[in-house]
């Protein structure tokens, strides 16, 4: 007779979650993008042409059909294709149009819509269907991750240095907006998602970004110690602590920090404990002393100077200011 195994008696063994924090990409990219939207689906016939004005978010548009110009400051004017994807990651402003000569017409955010029809605009002439959206970015300290990548990154499903996933990243999008389902929205965002973050790992591959957090990316140990002051925000790392988990000399390993980041080790640890004590403040409705301590603060004074000095306004203001903004649903 088979015997019963006596589970009861036995010690669970622990399933380890993965910490959401322990990828610094991942964490910045949580904490900078407070949320995205998409826009209704834009049919333009030729002639047409959009000015988008400068906003503090990062904007993207896929190409379904047609074509389109981008041209952004800063950057050399590219001709979108079908299945190309344009970045704008600074929030700078920059134009969409047929051609070089075609006016320009201003546009803002309009109000939420159930109407899945493309909106219809321009003339008569050829068209080119664009899905388009955005990130929004946070304020204040602005997206340390983005520091150093270029005005405008585009990602071309058609192009043969492109990695797979892109391509299916791309065509999975331009299905589910043409033929929306239960739930689109939500796919199409997670989509979105999705090729951000393939957009900027393009950055660095293509050598794009020299300096600023998204370049170390491309230096494994410096990435690990980014990741370690992100998974463990609160810990009293030094220079040299942090030299020696990555396994390099003290000098070393601040010199090459501060060459690919743009700012010391230290520095980069204090702007970024504002940055998670900001998302705190807009995301929860812990006490100033309780949030002072996820961030490593000993003190509610010494916190709020540091605040204060990062944000330009007190832990007490940002976190009026973020909800009345929340409370106007912007």
């Amino acid at each position: 007779m088979r015997k019963t195994p006596n589970l009861l008696a036995e010690k669970p063994t622990p399933l380890e979650l993965r910490d959401p924090r322990g990828d610094a990409v991942a964490d910045v990219l949580g904490a900078s993008l407070i949320r995205h939207a998409l826009y209704t689906p834009i049919e333009a016939r030729v002639p047409w042409g959009l000015r988008m004005p400068r906003r503090n978010r990062a904007s993207f548009y896929l190409v379904a059909h047609g074509s389109a110009r981008i041209e952004v400051e800063g950057a050399r004017t590219h001709v979108l294709s079908p299945g190309d994807v344009g970045f704008v990651p600074h929030g700078t402003a920059h134009v969409l149009r047929d051609s070089a000569d075609s006016e320009l017409f201003p546009v803002c955010d309009g109000s939420y819509s159930l109407n899945r029809r493309p909106l219809r605009i321009g003339g008569r002439g050829a068209a080119t269907t664009l899905v388009a959206g955005f990130f929004e970015l946070s304020d204040g300290l602005g997206p340390v991750l983005l520091q150093g990548v270029p005005p405008l990154v585009v990602l071309s499903a058609s192009d043969p240095a492109s990695v797979p996933w892109v391509s299916a990243a791309v065509q999975f999008m331009l299905a589910e907006s043409a033929s929306p389902r239960p739930a689109s929205n939500i796919v199409l965002q997670r989509l979105a998602d999705v090729l951000f973050v393939l957009a900027l790992r393009s950055t660095v591959g293509e050598g794009q970004c020299q300096r600023g957090a998204i370049a170390a990316v491309a230096d494994p140990r410096i990435y690990e110690s980014l990741s370690l002051m992100h998974a463990r925000v609160a810990d009293p790392w030094t220079v040299d602590l942090l030299a020696r988990r990555v396994g390099m000399s003290r000098s070393g390993f601040a010199a090459r920090f501060t060459d690919l980041v743009g700012e010391s080790p230290l520095q980069y640890l204090a702007r970024w404990r504002i940055a998670r004590a900001a998302e705190l403040l807009r995301d929860t409705t812990e006490k100033v002393e309780t949030i002072a301590g996820r961030v490593g603060y000993e003190s509610v004074p010494a916190f709020s100077r540091a605040f204060k000095r990062w944000q330009g306004t007190g832990p007490a203001a940002f976190r009026r200011e973020s909800f009345a903004h929340s409370a106007l649903g912007a």
